[in-house]
């Protein structure tokens, strides 16, 4: 009888559990009222009561994050984001208030899925180094060394905040989706690695700006969902959500080659407050 080849020593056993970084899901209900309507008093209590419950962050066997905020707009009611290593640890949010008296008041509108990640476009000390080269503080420059230590110093934080992000505990938050283009005169992936590495630079400058005003987390969709990434951005105001995505579409990396999904901008707030909110408690 064959046998199949043994796999190769060094990889991990089969798990949808991530041995780095995190899962990451977007979802997105709207309340039903006509359900709502049908609901006994005691139903709707004991359902409020089971959605909260699933949604505190603090409770035994939560996700790693969950955050609840309302939409504005007509394309959901409630928006919730949550990240573990395990996807399955998400799931059962998602089928905690599926399950509750509440699970055919909160119809879901929209999800996606994606997963933490380090950018490809995020310099090593090695090419940190080679771009001070380039920028005219080579290794005989006093500030040379110095700068070069700080970028060591701030990269192991920097891709801890990619990989386990914490959430800003901001008022306002905007989630999007998102493709780098594949058209015949503006292809992203038939660019040299040197040309997107510049662009991302550029872009990535655009942002720096925005520092202490809105913070972002890219998370990586390619494989697991309809649009390659996925942009979550937090802000001090909603004003400066405004102001950096418009800002930042003069950049040449999205003015050429980004293609856009639909903009969800919520509130964060408690899930008791939330809940209150939607006129459901």
């Amino acid at each position: 009888m064959n046998r199949p080849p043994a796999p190769p020593v060094d990889l991990p056993p089969p798990s949808p559990i991530l041995n780095e970084g995190w899962h990451c899901l977007h979802l997105y209900y709207r309340v039903d009222q006509a359900a709502w309507d049908r609901l006994t008093p005691q139903q709707r209590q004991a359902g409020c009561e089971t959605v909260q419950h699933w949604l505190d962050p603090q409770r035994e066997g939560a996700p790693q994050r969950v955050q609840t905020s309302v939409v504005s707009g007509h394309k959901a009611d409630l928006a919730l984001m949550i990240m573990d290593p395990d996807p399955l640890v998400i799931d059962t949010v998602r089928q905690g208030i599926r399950g509750s008296e509440l699970g055919a008041v909160l119809v879901p509108t929209y999800s996606f899925v994606s997963l933490t990640e380090i950018s490809e476009y995020v310099p090593t000390l090695e090419q940190y180094a080679a771009k001070l080269t380039a920028d005219g503080l080579g290794p005989d420059n006093p500030s040379h060394a110095a700068r070069l230590k700080a970028y060591e110093q701030r990269l192991p934080m920097m891709n801890k905040q990619r990989l386990y992000p914490d959430f800003p505990e901001w008022p306002v938050t905007c989630f999007y989706p998102m493709n780098k283009a594949r058209h015949p005169l503006a292809n992203w992936y038939t660019e040299p690695f040197s040309v997107r590495s510049a662009l991302m630079a550029e872009h990535a400058t655009s942002g720096i700006a925005f520092a202490g005003k809105v913070s972002q987390l890219i998370t990586s969709s390619t494989g697991l969902d309809d649009w390659e990434w996925g942009v979550t951005l937090w802000g001090r105001s909603p004003l400066y959500l405004k102001d950096i995505v418009y800002t930042m579409r003069f950049d040449t990396a999205s003015a050429k080659y980004a293609e856009f999904g639909p903009f969800y901008v919520s509130y964060v707030m408690p899930p008791a407050d939330a809940i209150k909110h939607l006129k459901l408690a």
